[in-house]
């Protein structure tokens, strides 16, 4: 009499094995109920899932099972474009990937003037989500600009202005300081169209001076110096991937986990 092998690994190995936690507590997170594989709760010790294959989450946390992607957040200068190589020579990304062997591409761009966060990752479908305008992920910005702002000038860029591009309204938008004839504005974007922070800001008659990326969806710059360029630790990966599954199901194809993501926004 032959017995089949048993096929998968133990789930509980496998959430141990992507830093979740150790493996006896990840067995008391499956016993409560706490584990999704596919979207459905788990709470079988035995359960053995295909890590290459199979979503799994924690407590509505996407957990990262692919240990070939890599994630990466760049806090990138002035003075850099946001390309893995320019045509025309000018300084580009490939100086920040020198640390790991896969290879990186930047999700979306800063235009050359534009400082701050900025992710570089292998993950394509990733990518594509975080990186097309359709799917709504929102973008934080500071923007120093020429003038005292009013709070009448905050109120029309909540409630839109129009471009030559069509209207365009910022989801939030504050005053943060106003001093020495300039202002700091915190806008908070979804749209990924051309240089629109710089555009807004003009179209309502305050220049911007300097412009930096704070926030990109579920991830904040803090303290990274510029031109400094970290991994992002499980819990970032872990909302990062749970904001892709959330938005990839709103449009039907994603670009393949092999492709180099599309770039279309430079605010």
């Amino acid at each position: 009499m032959s017995f089949e092998e048993p096929t998968g690994v133990r789930l509980q190995k496998v959430l141990a094995n992507a830093g979740v936690a150790s493996r006896r507590v990840c067995e008391q997170y499956i016993a409560e109920g706490r584990v999704r594989v596919n979207g459905e709760v788990v709470t079988e010790l035995g359960t053995r899932i295909d890590p290459e294959h199979d979503l799994v989450d924690v407590d509505g946390t996407a957990v990262q099972l692919d240990a070939t992607k890599r994630y990466v957040v760049l806090n990138k200068p002035t003075g850099v474009v946001s390309s893995m190589k320019d045509e025309q020579g000018r300084p580009d990304l490939r100086r920040f990937t020198k640390d790991w062997e896969e290879r990186l591409y930047n999700v979306g761009r800063l235009d050359a003037e534009t400082s701050g966060l900025l992710v570089l990752t292998n993950d394509g479908e990733l990518a594509h989500v975080l990186a097309h305008p359709s799917f709504g992920v929102t973008k934080v910005y500071i923007a120093k600009v020429r003038g005292t702002v009013t709070p009448q000038t905050i109120q029309r860029l909540r409630k839109g202005v129009e471009l030559e591009d069509g209207p365009i309204a910022a989801d939030k938008a504050r005053l943060l300081d106003a001093s020495g004839g300039t202002s700091l504005v915190e806008l908070t974007l979804h749209s990924g169209r051309n240089r629109i922070v710089r555009r807004m800001m003009a179209e309502v008659g305050h220049p911007v001076i300097d412009l930096v990326r704070r926030q990109f969806g579920p991830l904040h710059l803090g303290t990274l110096p510029a031109g400094k360029a970290r991994e992002l630790t499980t819990v970032e990966r872990g909302a990062l991937l749970t904001l892709a599954r959330q938005a990839a199901p709103s449009e039907g194809a994603s670009a393949p986990a092999s492709a180099e993501p599309s770039r279309p926004e430079s605010p």
